[in-house]
């Protein structure tokens, strides 16, 4: 959709994450904001790496529970299913690229999706990847972006 924000694992994680303060403010924000406006994308990769994250690998892991019910609600976001499709593809980004095979398949998503914006610490601040922009929310205001 044109005015959704695809967003990468990482953003979601710092949201849930209190460890890194600054990150956490702004991941909480750009989520609160697309929660009210349904805006927000994300994939099922998206959804397992943040319950993989999430309860083993940040300082203090959430409950399973808590992550469980954190995906339920962001089932209500618009999904991108990975099929073959998209899978084939982010191969293609990847030799293109030089993305790894897992960032191609985020980026492949986010292109499936049709949103126009990725937020993402993964990626060249501000490069565009088949009309879709990768923007960091950590080195420049969101907001110029929704």
């Amino acid at each position: 959709m044109k005015d959704e924000i695809f967003l990468d694992t990482n953003i979601i994680v710092y949201a849930h994450d209190r460890s890194s303060e600054k990150k956490h403010t702004i991941s909480k924000e750009i989520m609160e904001y697309l929660w009210e406006r349904k805006k927000g994308v994300i994939s099922v990769q998206v959804m397992q790496e943040f319950y993989v994250c999430v309860t083993t690998k940040i300082l203090k892991p959430l409950p399973l529970k808590d992550a469980r019910k954190i995906l339920e609600c962001l089932m209500n976001w618009h999904l991108i299913i990975n099929d073959e499709y998209i899978t084939i593809n982010a191969i293609d980004l990847q030799e293109k690229y030089r993305f790894s095979f897992w960032d191609s398949l985020i980026v492949q998503s986010a292109i499936q999706s049709q949103a126009p914006t990725l937020f993402s610490e993964d990626f060249s601040d501000g490069q565009v990847v088949e009309n879709v922009k990768i923007v960091n929310p950590f080195i420049q205001d969101w907001r110029n972006y929704v």
